[in-house]
């Protein structure tokens, strides 16, 4: 029997192999597209651009204005506390410690939000430049046993609108939550530290640009006196009026001085820019120091286990501490979380536009259950590693904890040394006046040269400089005490410096009052 095709053969074979040409051109005209498409984006590619010179200065104008921008100018001469006002309420360090803690309280926000259940909706539109047309082949003959058909439009708008939680992730997202409400606390602490340390370096600052402001008044004459002095001995040595040697020994004394005079000098420069930056003032901006009259010597008095168990309760690092602890329970009990099965509560609303559907509207509920079975097989190692992580940061505490009661017995030790060697500078300061008193004496009597007196007079400036340098280290190391014990200049409910100049200031005084009470019974003694 010869081979004849059938039309019906004809008429079921054909469609496949015209659908396998249509492929095949199909996937040309594709790979064309994705070449075409590659060429494209590599002419879209990024490549280094410099900022320009115009650009890199108008960005550091806007910064230096930023910088300073939203601060009153000094009114008058600064005292102590209000440069300690300045320092908490417009210090960039500080500004930047309390954005942080904004943006951890932030990031709790996101994180609380992460617990609620997800709403998605979903909209989309398809469109087909052939229809989805598909045929069957039977099993056993391989010949095909309907014909092509299709039951989707070329074009399909589809819409949903599903809810859906997962109890798992509730409870892992539960603990985060925790864990970053801790990280907050954890935050202010930090900010409490870099204020405490701030308030200490302000001390100490302050009182050496105080000895600044009144000693470089002294520096310029006593530079005039020296460099006249010296002309005169160059002229008497020109006249050989003396002998070489002496001349030259006076000279060396006089050339001493002044290099002494100019170190001098170039300290004091120093001091009033290292204050001004504690309370972001411009560089280069012109104030006065109010100083108290004499010198109060600050006194602690609390006992030492007094200082211990308060040091113990208000450090910043131990309650970070303690905190970084609590995180890390919550670290496992979120562990444990993730052991369990997850299970998802569905419920949606679904739209289809396909003509061939009879409803094109519909809504579905559903429950999922899932279980990674391997986290049990490592349950063992989860579990352990969440405990050992607790006894690390419980080790770290105590480990911490012992190094805050060394620095308390170290700061007490520190500031009764300060108050000693300040004691000891004040006496020397005072000899070093009558000295130089009696020396001017002696030489308006003609009875010594302008060498002595000159010597007289920086030996005199030089110690009621270290006077003023001793003060500040003694204020610098009772600010270290304070800090030690962790003591805030502020009130709680001005823990941020968010009041203005003035309510800070004055809190800083009732706390520096407060202070005081825990010295001598007579308060702050003076000198």
């Amino acid at each position: 029997m010869s081979a004849q095709t059938t039309p019906a053969e004809l008429h079921f074979s054909s469609p496949r192999g015209s659908t396998s040409k249509q492929g095949s051109r199909g996937l040309r005209l594709s790979l064309i597209g994705v070449a075409v498409a590659a060429l494209a984006l590599s002419g879209c590619a990024i490549r280094p651009k410099p900022f320009t010179d115009a650009e890199r200065a108008q960005t550091a104008q806007a910064d230096r204005t930023a910088m300073f921008s939203g601060q009153p100018a000094l009114s008058g001469p600064l005292t102590l506390e209000e440069a300690m006002a300045r320092a908490i309420r417009y210090n960039l360090d500080h500004r930047l410690k309390m954005m942080e803690e904004a943006l951890a309280q932030k990031q709790l926000d996101l994180a609380n939000f992460d617990m609620l259940p997800k709403l998605t909706a979903d909209a989309g539109y398809t469109h087909r430049d052939h229809l989805l047309v598909s045929s069957s082949e039977d099993y056993f003959t391989r010949g095909q046993s309907l014909p092509p058909s299709y039951s989707s439009d070329q074009n399909e708008r589809t819409a949903d609108l599903a809810f859906s939680w997962n109890i798992l992730d509730f409870g892992v997202s539960y603990f985060e939550a925790k864990e970053q409400a801790d990280r907050v606390l954890v935050v202010e602490q930090r900010r409490r530290k870099v204020v405490q340390l701030m308030m200490q370096q302000v001390r100490e600052a302050y009182w050496q640009a105080a000895g600044a402001e009144r000693l470089s008044s002294r520096i310029a004459p006593l530079l005039v006196q020296a460099k006249q002095a010296l002309e005169e001995s160059r002229q008497s040595q020109s006249e050989r009026l003396r002998s070489p040697l002496e001349t030259l020994a006076y000279q060396h004394a006089l050339l001493d001085i002044m290099r002494q005079l100019e170190a001098v000098r170039d300290q004091l420069d120093e001091a009033k820019p290292r204050l001004a930056s504690l309370m972001n003032i411009a560089p280069g901006t012109d104030f006065k120091l109010a100083p108290p009259e004499g010198f109060a010597v600050p006194t602690f008095g609390m006992p030492m286990p007094q200082m211990e168990e308060t040091a113990l309760e208000r450090r910043p690092e131990l309650v970070e501490a303690s905190y970084n602890e609590r995180i890390s329970v919550n670290e496992t009990h979120k562990a444990i979380a993730k052991l369990l099965p997850g299970i998802e509560l569905q419920l949606g609303s679904h739209y289809d536009s396909n003509s061939f559907l009879m409803f094109h509207s519909w809504r579905a509920a559903g429950v999922n259950v899932s279980w990674n079975l391997l986290n049990l097989l490592n349950e063992k190692s989860i579990r352990g590693a969440a405990d050992a992580q607790h006894q690390v940061a419980r080790a770290q505490q105590l480990a911490l904890s012992m190094a805050v009661l060394t620095q308390v017995h170290v700061a007490r030790a520190e500031l009764a040394a300060k108050q000693r060697q300040f004691d000891l500078f004040k006496q020397l300061n005072d000899v070093d006046a009558q000295i130089l008193q009696h020396t001017h004496n002696a030489t308006i009597a003609n009875a010594q040269g302008k060498l002595e007196e000159i010597r007289a007079a920086t030996s005199a400036m030089m110690s009621e400089l270290r006077l003023y340098q001793s003060y500040g280290e003694l204020e610098s190391a009772y600010g270290q005490l304070l800090a030690t014990l962790g003591l805030d200049p502020l009130p709680a409910s001005l823990g941020a410096g968010n009041g203005d100049l003035k309510t800070i200031e004055q809190s800083i005084e009732t706390e520096q009052a407060r202070w005081a009470s825990f010295g001598s019974a007579d308060g702050v003694k003076k000198q």
